[in-house]
């Protein structure tokens, strides 16, 4: 391709064309048939030559009779044709003009009518139609449950110029994470057998292994809500992978339930959430110098808990186990039950029609009278903030304070607030977790020594759930507690267990507790729920952090480098993408790797927009982790009512500090 200059050289001067046509008809056999000896018309009958003569190459069956007499190459240019066009999708120089002359001979010819009866296109995606025939037979082959098929397809258009289009790549983002999924809860049913014998050993199962269907599932329904037009193919394939998930599901919590009523909650040997203070918290206080802060997290699941220890544990010590939540597992008995002296003195009194948490007979009825019990234990040793705020704060926490209590409650609000839509929320979890390690690094540099993470329930993403499914309450006087819990007596029926309070681990007023065998609440039309007894639900992580020394300033340094569209300032789509490349300074960094974040920020500091996950964003951290010479591209999910000006920022995602900035602006064309 010509640059600028060239090519205001070629258009002042003629004298160029007919060496060109020549060279065009000895290399390639084109025969130029426009008459214009200008620049524009020889391009446009060069582009559509070499396109269309490289979907022919590729098509395995005979060429439509209406395409018949379209020019093309002959077949001993082949190499020269598929090496042409393999150089212009692949230089990012080029891509973009690529991708617009394809969509326009697309038009010109109208292929996308005349080879909708072809199945089989080739191996190459000449055109943006073709990408649509391969992402069908993909979801085909997933729906059939024919792996090797679909996870063949996936592979071949990784690197497709169509996946450069956001909307594209978000869509085969969506297939993928569907097939990992729906093989996922293949092995998994595989290996219940062997790990169901028991509450203990169905607990140690998930834990170790099925967690990954839940985390699967997260990641697939995240890829949903960033999906953001799905045709009825797609549509299909998210239905079939979330038939097959919940058919696990509903085959694990039928096992949970039946083994709950036989031995009960929590199991004996287990870490009991309410206990955690006092096994894992005292003992450190106890030690002299040690400096402890607790970040207790609403909703953070065990499988959300393996992801934040995973990236912890790449700098720092730290170390995950199950715990066991109180049930009813809503937030204020769970986060009264991480409260020192829960174990023995939590109780659950009734309060007129509804019930209160008490701790040594003194009603917790807020944040506030929960970390009272805390100040009223440590005194001026203890200190307690939101965990935001502490991020923000310049102020520095006083080194008296030997136990700092950090709240977040951002995962369990955004997905209350929003049940209607959760689905399109759940990216908000990982700025959950994201901020998390900004406070561990601060709290190193505020010299605390540990830190303990844990949270009060976990949760049910329930997007599988027909319209029906809802549980009816069993006869008896009840209670129904968050749309998943029963507080009361009666009897268990068909749909819901029944367990004796103490045997439930609930100390106080009533006498017997309930819940659905099944997944689904007691209330129709929920995407997100808690407050029941599930695998789910009811294990939670305890994640210790030991945190190291301050290390030697790094002498590694790199350019981080970020572009739109060769420049471009304005974005056309709510999925642009964009292309990131790191370049070492010195000798240092060779050898290094650098975990970047991209988020779109208002003037105001409103994030807007952020990496969409998969592909070379890490689906955990929503991370770009990078070698010095390392470029790629990545799609940037812009929030959809966000329209106007704005900075892509390229930051490190534990200092926040800045590599590099883009500014952009939306010129969306509705």
């Amino acid at each position: 391709m010509p640059g600028t200059a060239q090519t205001e050289a070629l258009k002042a001067n003629e004298g160029w064309v007919p060496e060109a046509k020549a060279l065009l008809e000895k290399s390639l056999g084109l025969k130029l048939m426009t008459r214009g000896r200008t620049l524009s018309p020889i391009a446009d009958e060069l582009w559509r030559f070499l396109l269309f003569s490289e979907f022919v190459f590729d098509l395995p069956g005979p060429l439509p009779a209406s395409l018949a007499n379209v020019p093309r190459a002959a077949a001993t240019a082949r190499p020269l044709v598929e090496h042409l066009c393999d150089t212009l999708r692949g230089a990012a120089a080029t891509r973009a003009d690529y991708i617009a002359r394809a969509e326009a001979v697309e038009d010109e010819l109208k292929l996308r009518d005349t080879c909708a009866g072809i199945a089989d296109l080739g191996v190459r995606c000449t055109f943006p139609f073709e990408e649509r025939t391969f992402l069908g037979a993909a979801v085909t082959a997933l729906r059939a449950d024919d792996f090797d098929t679909a996870r063949s397809i996936v592979a071949a258009h990784v690197g497709s110029v169509w996946i450069g289009k956001g909307e594209s790549q978000a869509q085969w983002a969506l297939v993928e994470t569907g097939l990992r999924l729906v093989e996922s809860c293949e092995d998994a049913d595989r290996g219940l057998a062997g790990n169901a014998r028991s509450l203990d050993a169905l607990i140690a199962h998930y834990a170790t292994s099925l967690r990954d269907a839940d985390r699967l599932q997260r990641e697939f329904e995240q890829a949903v809500g960033d999906t953001l037009a799905a045709d009825d193919t797609l549509a299909e394939a998210v239905e079939h992978c979330r038939r097959r998930y919940a058919k696990l599901a509903e085959k694990v919590q039928g096992l949970f339930t039946r083994h709950l009523e036989t031995t009960g909650w929590p199991p004996q040997g287990r870490l009991a959430n309410a206990d955690m203070f006092d096994t894992v918290v005292a003992p450190m206080l106890k030690e002299s110098g040690r400096r402890v802060a607790i970040i207790m997290v609403d909703a953070l699941r065990y499988e959300l808990g393996i992801t934040l220890h995973r990236q912890l544990a790449e700098s720092e010590q730290a170390e995950i186990r199950p715990a066991c939540a109180q049930l009813p597992t809503v937030t204020p008995v769970g986060m009264a039950s991480l409260l020192p002296g829960a174990g023995t003195g939590l109780r659950l009194a009734r309060d007129g029609d509804g019930f209160a948490v008490t701790l040594d007979g003194a009603k917790l009825a807020s944040v506030a009278q929960r970390m009272d019990v805390m100040r009223a234990r440590f005194g001026d040793r203890f200190a307690e903030a939101a965990l935001d705020l502490f991020i923000r704060s310049k102020t520095k926490t006083s080194a008296t304070v030997e136990l700092l209590v950090l709240r977040s409650s951002d995962i369990d609000a955004h997905m209350e607030n929003a049940p209607a839509g959760a689905l399109t929320t759940l990216t908000l979890i990982h700025q959950s977790l994201k901020a998390i390690r900004v406070a561990i690094h601060k709290l190193k540099q505020a010299g605390f020594t540990d830190v303990v993470i844990a949270t009060d329930h976990g949760f049910v993403l329930n997007a599988h759930a027909e319209a029906g499914d809802v549980c009816a309450k069993p006869i008896g006087a009840w209670m129904v507690v968050h749309d998943r819990a029963l507080l009361g007596d009666g009897a268990a029926d068909s749909g819901n267990f029944v367990l004796p309070a103490e045997k439930a681990g609930v100390r106080g007023d009533f006498a017997r507790l309930g819940g659905p065998r099944s997944m689904a609440p007691y209330r129709k039309g929920l995407l997100y729920f808690h407050g029941g007894a599930s695998l789910q639900e009811a294990l939670v992580p305890v994640i210790t952090v030991r945190l190291k020394q301050a290390q030697q300033p790094q002498l590694a340094a790199v350019t981080v480098m970020l572009s739109y569209k060769n420049g471009a300032k304005r974005i056309t789509t709510r999925l642009p993408v964009v292309d990131l490349a790191v370049e070492g300074e010195n000798i240092f960094s060779l050898g290094e790797t650098f975990e970047i974040l991209l988020e779109a920020h208002t003037k105001k500091a409103e994030i807007v927009g952020e990496a969409k996950r998969g592909g070379p964003v890490d689906v955990a951290t929503g991370t770009i982790t990078l070698k010095p010479g390392g470029k790629v591209q990545v799609t940037v999910k812009m929030a959809l009512e966000f329209e106007g000006k704005f900075t892509l920022k390229a930051l490190n995602p534990v200092t926040m500090a800045q590599y590099a900035a883009l500014e952009l602006e939306t010129d969306y064309a509705v």
